[in-house]
Protein backbone atom coordinates (compact mmCIF):
# COMPACT_ATOMS: atom_id res chain seq x y z
CA UNK A 1 0.00 0.00 0.00
CA UNK A 2 1.61 3.29 -1.20
CA UNK A 3 1.97 6.06 1.83
CA UNK A 4 1.87 9.64 1.86
CA UNK A 5 3.48 11.64 3.98
CA UNK A 6 2.60 15.48 4.25
CA UNK A 7 3.22 18.53 6.16
CA UNK A 8 1.91 21.79 6.24
CA UNK A 9 3.18 25.41 6.79
CA UNK A 10 0.62 28.01 8.11
CA UNK A 11 1.03 31.62 8.52
CA UNK A 12 2.18 32.30 11.98
CA UNK A 13 -0.13 34.22 14.30
CA UNK A 14 1.33 35.66 17.97
CA UNK A 15 -1.96 37.45 19.00
CA UNK A 16 -4.68 35.38 20.76
CA UNK A 17 -8.28 35.26 18.66
CA UNK A 18 -6.17 35.48 15.42
CA UNK A 19 -6.52 32.50 12.92
CA UNK A 20 -3.51 30.71 10.78
CA UNK A 21 -4.04 29.42 7.19
CA UNK A 22 -2.34 27.26 5.34
CA UNK A 23 0.37 28.34 2.68
CA UNK A 24 2.56 24.84 1.69
CA UNK A 25 1.59 21.74 1.26
CA UNK A 26 4.54 19.02 0.80
CA UNK A 27 4.43 15.62 0.87
CA UNK A 28 6.61 12.22 0.01
CA UNK A 29 5.15 9.49 -1.70
CA UNK A 30 6.44 5.87 -0.69
CA UNK A 31 6.30 2.54 -1.75
CA UNK A 32 7.90 -0.95 -1.95
CA UNK A 33 10.73 -0.48 -4.39
CA UNK A 34 12.55 -4.17 -4.29
CA UNK A 35 11.63 -5.69 -1.44
CA UNK A 36 12.31 -1.98 1.14
CA UNK A 37 10.01 0.89 1.55
CA UNK A 38 11.42 4.43 -0.23
CA UNK A 39 10.60 7.76 -1.60
CA UNK A 40 9.24 7.11 -5.21
CA UNK A 41 7.88 10.96 -5.90
CA UNK A 42 7.23 14.19 -4.39
CA UNK A 43 4.52 17.10 -4.15
CA UNK A 44 4.32 20.63 -3.39
CA UNK A 45 2.42 23.27 -4.08
CA UNK A 46 2.26 26.76 -2.21
CA UNK A 47 -1.25 28.03 -1.20
CA UNK A 48 -3.00 31.40 -1.56
CA UNK A 49 -4.61 32.33 2.39
CA UNK A 50 -7.61 33.77 2.12
CA UNK A 51 -8.70 35.23 5.31
CA UNK A 52 -4.85 37.63 6.09
CA UNK A 53 -3.80 37.14 2.36
CA UNK A 54 -1.19 39.48 3.11
CA UNK A 55 1.91 37.57 4.99
CA UNK A 56 2.88 38.91 8.74
CA UNK A 57 7.06 39.49 8.51
CA UNK A 58 7.01 36.86 11.09
CA UNK A 59 5.82 34.13 8.95
CA UNK A 60 8.05 34.88 6.05
CA UNK A 61 10.97 34.84 8.50
CA UNK A 62 9.71 31.65 10.24
CA UNK A 63 9.11 29.81 6.89
CA UNK A 64 11.15 31.65 4.16
CA UNK A 65 7.89 31.56 2.75
CA UNK A 66 7.13 35.24 0.80
CA UNK A 67 4.23 36.88 -0.10
CA UNK A 68 5.40 36.74 -4.34
CA UNK A 69 4.76 32.79 -3.92
CA UNK A 70 1.43 32.94 -2.13
CA UNK A 71 0.80 35.88 -4.89
CA UNK A 72 1.45 33.16 -7.69
CA UNK A 73 -0.37 30.30 -5.60
CA UNK A 74 -3.54 28.48 -6.25
CA UNK A 75 -6.71 28.47 -3.68
CA UNK A 76 -6.61 25.64 -0.86
CA UNK A 77 -9.38 23.82 -2.63
CA UNK A 78 -7.71 23.78 -6.01
CA UNK A 79 -4.39 22.71 -4.38
CA UNK A 80 -6.05 19.99 -2.32
CA UNK A 81 -7.58 18.75 -5.34
CA UNK A 82 -4.44 18.55 -7.05
CA UNK A 83 -2.75 16.88 -4.22
CA UNK A 84 -5.80 14.55 -4.15
CA UNK A 85 -4.84 13.15 -7.46
CA UNK A 86 -1.30 13.42 -7.56
CA UNK A 87 -2.03 10.79 -4.74
CA UNK A 88 -3.90 8.40 -6.67
CA UNK A 89 -6.77 6.00 -6.67
CA UNK A 90 -5.00 3.03 -5.01
CA UNK A 91 -5.83 3.01 -1.34
CA UNK A 92 -3.48 4.87 1.04
CA UNK A 93 -2.30 6.02 4.17
CA UNK A 94 -1.79 9.30 5.37
CA UNK A 95 1.03 10.14 7.73
CA UNK A 96 2.04 13.29 9.52
CA UNK A 97 4.76 14.36 12.05
CA UNK A 98 2.19 14.82 15.45
CA UNK A 99 -1.79 15.84 15.47
CA UNK A 100 -1.28 19.48 14.21
CA UNK A 101 -1.59 19.38 10.37
CA UNK A 102 -4.45 16.95 10.64
CA UNK A 103 -6.67 19.33 12.57
CA UNK A 104 -5.41 22.30 10.58
CA UNK A 105 -6.04 20.64 7.40
CA UNK A 106 -9.66 19.55 8.38
CA UNK A 107 -10.44 22.45 10.37
CA UNK A 108 -9.53 24.88 6.59
CA UNK A 109 -11.56 21.95 4.51
CA UNK A 110 -14.48 22.43 6.59
CA UNK A 111 -14.43 26.39 6.63
CA UNK A 112 -13.96 26.59 3.22
CA UNK A 113 -16.44 23.31 2.35
CA UNK A 114 -13.72 21.06 0.81
CA UNK A 115 -14.32 17.58 0.62
CA UNK A 116 -12.49 15.56 3.53
CA UNK A 117 -13.36 12.10 2.37
CA UNK A 118 -9.72 11.48 1.20
CA UNK A 119 -8.54 12.27 4.43
CA UNK A 120 -8.81 8.76 5.32
CA UNK A 121 -6.00 5.84 7.25
CA UNK A 122 -4.52 8.99 9.03
CA UNK A 123 -1.41 7.95 11.29
CA UNK A 124 0.42 10.43 13.69
CA UNK A 125 4.04 9.21 13.50
CA UNK A 126 5.10 11.59 16.20
CA UNK A 127 2.93 9.29 18.13
CA UNK A 128 4.04 5.78 16.75
CA UNK A 129 8.08 6.11 17.38
CA UNK A 130 6.81 7.46 20.71
CA UNK A 131 4.91 4.41 21.59
CA UNK A 132 8.64 2.24 19.67
CA UNK A 133 10.79 3.99 22.10
CA UNK A 134 8.48 3.87 25.50
CA UNK A 135 8.44 7.75 25.73
CA UNK A 136 5.75 9.25 28.32
CA UNK A 137 2.60 10.99 26.79
CA UNK A 138 3.62 14.15 27.53
CA UNK A 139 7.16 13.61 25.56
CA UNK A 140 6.46 14.57 22.15
CA UNK A 141 9.48 14.50 19.97
CA UNK A 142 10.22 17.36 17.82
CA UNK A 143 11.56 16.37 14.32
CA UNK A 144 14.95 17.04 14.35
CA UNK A 145 15.62 15.72 17.56
CA UNK A 146 13.78 12.14 16.36
CA UNK A 147 16.54 12.35 13.15
CA UNK A 148 19.18 12.70 15.56
CA UNK A 149 18.01 9.57 17.76
CA UNK A 150 17.68 7.65 14.33
CA UNK A 151 20.78 8.89 13.45
CA UNK A 152 19.42 10.06 9.70
CA UNK A 153 21.08 13.91 8.79
CA UNK A 154 18.43 16.78 8.33
CA UNK A 155 18.44 17.80 4.75
CA UNK A 156 17.00 20.82 3.24
CA UNK A 157 15.54 23.87 5.20
CA UNK A 158 13.37 23.16 8.57
CA UNK A 159 10.03 24.55 8.37
CA UNK A 160 9.46 24.47 4.56
CA UNK A 161 6.84 21.52 3.93
CA UNK A 162 8.75 19.35 1.18
CA UNK A 163 11.86 19.39 3.02
CA UNK A 164 10.37 18.32 6.43
CA UNK A 165 7.60 16.05 4.97
CA UNK A 166 10.82 14.24 3.13
CA UNK A 167 13.12 14.00 6.47
CA UNK A 168 9.89 12.70 8.13
CA UNK A 169 9.41 10.09 5.05
CA UNK A 170 13.07 9.17 6.36
CA UNK A 171 11.92 8.29 9.60
CA UNK A 172 9.10 5.96 8.70
CA UNK A 173 11.82 4.49 5.89
CA UNK A 174 13.97 3.33 8.71
CA UNK A 175 11.26 2.35 11.46
CA UNK A 176 8.95 0.75 8.50
CA UNK A 177 8.76 -2.56 9.74
CA UNK A 178 8.16 -1.82 13.35
CA UNK A 179 5.35 1.10 12.79
CA UNK A 180 1.64 -0.13 12.39
CA UNK A 181 -0.53 1.72 10.84
CA UNK A 182 -4.35 1.81 11.21
CA UNK A 183 -7.09 2.05 8.43
CA UNK A 184 -9.80 4.76 10.22
CA UNK A 185 -11.75 7.70 8.95
CA UNK A 186 -12.70 11.09 10.01
CA UNK A 187 -15.15 11.34 12.89
CA UNK A 188 -18.61 13.27 11.68
CA UNK A 189 -19.11 13.81 15.32
CA UNK A 190 -15.51 15.59 15.25
CA UNK A 191 -16.14 19.43 16.47
CA UNK A 192 -13.03 21.97 16.56
CA UNK A 193 -12.17 23.02 20.16
CA UNK A 194 -11.06 26.15 21.73
CA UNK A 195 -7.21 27.75 20.73
CA UNK A 196 -4.30 25.97 22.12
CA UNK A 197 -0.96 27.50 21.74
CA UNK A 198 1.47 25.64 19.93
CA UNK A 199 5.04 26.11 21.07
CA UNK A 200 8.28 25.85 18.26
CA UNK A 201 12.01 26.47 19.04
CA UNK A 202 11.70 29.98 18.13
CA UNK A 203 8.08 31.08 18.35
CA UNK A 204 5.44 30.58 20.90
CA UNK A 205 1.98 31.52 20.72
CA UNK A 206 1.25 30.25 17.34
CA UNK A 207 -2.51 29.38 17.85
CA UNK A 208 -2.74 27.23 14.42
CA UNK A 209 -2.19 24.25 15.90
CA UNK A 210 -4.15 23.51 19.09
CA UNK A 211 -7.73 22.66 18.43
CA UNK A 212 -6.94 19.87 20.91
CA UNK A 213 -9.68 17.05 20.81
CA UNK A 214 -10.31 17.35 17.18
CA UNK A 215 -10.28 13.88 16.29
CA UNK A 216 -10.85 11.17 19.11
CA UNK A 217 -8.94 7.89 19.04
CA UNK A 218 -9.25 5.64 16.04
CA UNK A 219 -9.32 1.78 15.76
CA UNK A 220 -8.91 -0.84 13.13
CA UNK A 221 -11.32 -1.14 10.87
Amino acid sequence: MTIIVYDLEMTVRRKKGQIAEIIEIGAAKVDIVDGAPQVIDTFQAFVKPSVFPQLSADTTSFTGITQENVNEAETLGNVVRDYAEWMGDEEYFLCAWGPDDLRQLVQECRQHNIPTDWIVNHNNLQKMLSKIYKLEKHQQMGLKPALELLEIPFSGTHHRALDDAINTAQILVKLYEQFQFKRNKLSDEAKIESEVVYKTDHYENLPFAGLAGLFPEQSDQ
